[in-house]
């Protein structure tokens, strides 16, 4: 009967749109409120404990280098070499959108900023220059989406904290699918502005490509420093984090010059705003995590899916379904910290790799960002091209099924991203 209500109570909410983490607060509250053996001190208590994790101060450092790039206009930077690079095929501004999202990727790990970062210049342009809004808008959410599959990424280290697996081997195993929905996302673009008559610009001179890569290269090196480091074990996660702050201040201060002193406070302001929504959906999260365990939800799971679901191909589609309709209205953090603890011990019992087990889940969430109603990175990109919702969701269709079919051959065909962890022996 608690149960019951506590859903009943969730879907209302949900529907009057209070916020993610005030719901999953409320409903945590609701429930061990409701239940005489568990004290109600326990709320603060968990939402204390959820949150203190040496692994989780990643998550505010590495927000905090996607702000000092952006600010500093490294973007702009890496916008210009990937222009340089495929600026010449057709449709060069759209293509040169997904890569610049890859290189970008391999800084922030998060895919908001990426949208923010790369949408504020490369939207307005691709419209001026004749691209109609909905593909400006679609591809700039789209592509944002790799910002959490390529290394690093913040929903990985989740995962990681969560489940004790390697930080090093998740990175790993995500660089081929980062890369896989990146080059199918650009063939797509291809053929559409073939259809459309895109424009192409200019092939760029050796000359030219190579003076901003040398500009570019310090930006560039940032992914390698953090994921050489943490390979390597000369630091932690969070230590990478961070180090990625501390260096892109030093390229943006020193060597870029375009990030002054005075600008740190709103740095700071805007770094403090953004991870106060994920820390707090975390606490709450982890609070709700003690009631499902109280109701033994984790090994309800695990029983019914071993009784009744006998094929791990079958598990891993309905995994997928999962996360899938999570991810429509819940921000991967909360969804990762509530659900993985369930699904962690019944994947295990199918012999999954909790290595290949944490890339489905960081992908099928990743899909939730350009999914309405949450859809965090289509509904930026959509403000920024001043584009209706309802425009911004049918014109990202086709990019949400390319990363949908790479989420499928990585889920079955486990040896494509499992290739380079078992090669480095991680």
């Amino acid at each position: 009967m608690i149960g019951i209500i506590l859903v009943l109570l969730f879907l209302i909410l949900m529907i009057i749109g209070v916020p993610i983490a005030f719901v999953i607060g409320i409903i945590a509250l609701t429930g061990i409120m409701s239940v005489s053996h568990i004290p109600e001190v326990t709320m603060p208590m968990k939402m204390l404990n959820g949150i203190d994790s040496f692994v989780l101060l990643a998550v505010p450092l590495f927000i905090l280098a996607a702000n000092l790039m952006n600010h500093g206009k490294v973007s702009q930077k890496l916008i210009d070499l990937a222009l340089t690079m495929v600026g010449h095929i057709r449709g060069g501004l759209a293509q040169a959108n997904i890569l610049v999202s890859m290189m970008f990727a391999g800084v922030s790990g998060a895919a908001q900023a990426d949208t923010a970062g790369v949408g504020k210049i490369l939207i307005p342009n691709m419209k001026k220059q004749g691209y109609d809004t909905e593909t400006a808008v679609a591809v700039t959410a789209a592509s944002s989406t790799i910002g959490v599959i390529i290394p690093p990424s913040i929903p990985m280290i989740i995962f990681a904290g969560l489940t004790n697996v390697s930080v090093g081997a998740l990175f790993l195993a995500g660089i081929i699918p980062g890369i896989l929905v990146g080059v199918s996302m650009m063939v797509f673009v291809y053929f559409l502005a073939v259809r459309k008559g895109y424009p192409k610009a200019k092939r760029a001179t050796f000359q030219a490509f190579f003076k901003l890569f040398v500009q570019s290269l310090p930006a560039l090196l940032t992914p390698i420093i953090i994921i050489g480091g943490i390979i390597s074990g000369l630091f932690t996660a969070t230590e990478a984090a961070a180090i990625a702050s501390l260096y892109t201040f030093i390229i943006g201060v020193f060597i870029y010059k375009t990030i002054k002193i005075r600008d740190l406070p709103k740095i700071l302001m805007d770094t403090l705003a953004l991870s106060s929504l994920s820390i707090f959906a975390l606490a709450a999260a982890s609070a709700l995590g003690e009631l499902l365990s109280y109701f033994r939800v984790s090994t309800i799971a695990q029983d019914f899916f071993t009784n009744n679901i006998g094929s791990k191909w079958l598990f891993i589609l309905i995994l997928i379904a999962f996360f899938l309709f999570i991810g429509t209205f819940m921000d991967a953090i909360p969804a990762m910290i509530l659900f993985v603890p369930i699904i962690l011990p019944t994947s295990l019992a199918f012999g999954m790799d909790p290595i290949h087990l944490g890339l489905i889940i960081v992908i099928t969430l990743a899909i939730g960002l350009i999914t309405p109603p949450y859809g965090l990175c289509l509904l930026l990109a959509a403000k920024i091209g001043d584009l209706s919702i309802e425009r911004s969701v049918v014109a990202v269709v086709p990019y949400m099924l390319i990363v949908l079919a790479v989420l499928f051959v990585v889920a079955y065909i486990p040896a494509i991203s499992m290739w380079i962890p078992n090669l480095l022996g991680q």
